[in-house]
């Protein structure tokens, strides 16, 4: 589903005029529908994850889905891995879907083709060296549950991120439907906005220090939202 200026500026809270300036200036991707701006909703979370821009609880809505899965035990599916040696692009993503671990029948060139158009539109680097490569729409590939595999290469690689920082951590996620795409994505995209786990991941800390450090922030956001609700704030 497409979004109107109107929808996207809600979800964003911000105005329309805001909005379309953005979009004026080149900064918010949308596309043109009858000489109107229309927004994709995982290309809007993407933009506002990558500029640190909170989002509204209803940009994540698509009823009939499933519920949210745990970030933790999306890692723990996907695995982290170490010693990518790939120095380009292309190369690194093509190892990185190699790596993946995927039922058999798994089609892993598809998968690299939907990746790899999603970098083309740009680039899905975040600040302080992480970046999250995915489809650009949810993708179905016989996946039974959602995961987030963690790549480490052997060196930053530069992927055009927005700071121009060089990667040092890749998050490639993988997901049955596209409520668990966004909010798997949202979740992760809050979690690589603490300096703990980022640090955790620059150093390359073991496998059991990041899982812990993704622990620590779903518990911490755990609280915070019981503690909105206590207080009458929402959910």
């Amino acid at each position: 589903m497409q979004l109107t200026v109107r929808d996207a500026a809600r979800l964003l809270g911000v105005r329309e005029e805001t909005l379309e300036r953005w979009v004026r200036r080149g900064e918010l991707p949308a596309e043109r529908v009858d000489d109107r701006y229309r927004f994709n909703r995982v290309e809007l979370l993407e933009w506002a994850a990558q500029h640190h821009l909170p989002v509204t609880a209803e940009i994540l809505e698509d009823p009939g889905a499933p519920a949210a899965v745990r970030l933790p035990s999306a890692v723990r599916g996907g695995g982290i891995h170490r010693g990518l040696h790939a120095r380009e692009k292309e190369g690194l993503l093509r190892e990185m879907v190699d790596r993946l671990p995927v039922p058999r029948g798994f089609d892993r060139d598809f998968l690299y083709q939907m990746i790899l158009a999603r970098e083309h539109l740009g680039s899905t680097g975040l600040c302080s060296g992480v970046a999250i490569p995915h489809p650009r729409e949810p993708i179905v590939l016989r996946v039974g549950q959602p995961a987030v595999a963690v790549f480490f290469p052997d060196r930053p690689v530069d992927l055009g991120a927005a700071d121009g920082t060089p990667v040092h951590t890749l998050c490639l996620l993988v997901c049955p439907s596209t409520r668990t795409h966004l909010l798997l994505l949202a979740t992760l995209a809050a979690a690589l906005r603490d300096p703990a786990v980022v640090g955790r991941l620059a150093e390359r800390a073991p496998d059991e220090e990041i899982l812990a450090a993704f622990e620590r922030v779903e518990r911490d956001r755990a609280r915070l939202r019981a503690e909105s609700v206590a207080k009458g704030d929402g959910a």
